[in-house]
């Protein structure tokens, strides 16, 4: 299974849980750019290239 098909684009991931591999960049695609929004009292970190979301 490649990494594309690992994450589930309709979970939000914990960081605490699921840190990333390489610091600073997403865990799918490799990419560094992020949107970040509040949500709920939490931090959300989306990745603008495959929409990969963690909870910071």
């Amino acid at each position: 299974m490649d990494k594309e098909n690992e994450y589930n684009n309709d979970t939000v991931y914990e960081y605490k849980i699921l840190p990333d591999i390489i610091p600073g960049r997403c865990d799918r695609c490799g990419q560094a750019k992020f949107k970040s929004s509040v949500k709920n009292g939490l931090f959300l970190r989306e990745c603008r290239n495959c929409g990969l979301k963690k909870s910071i």
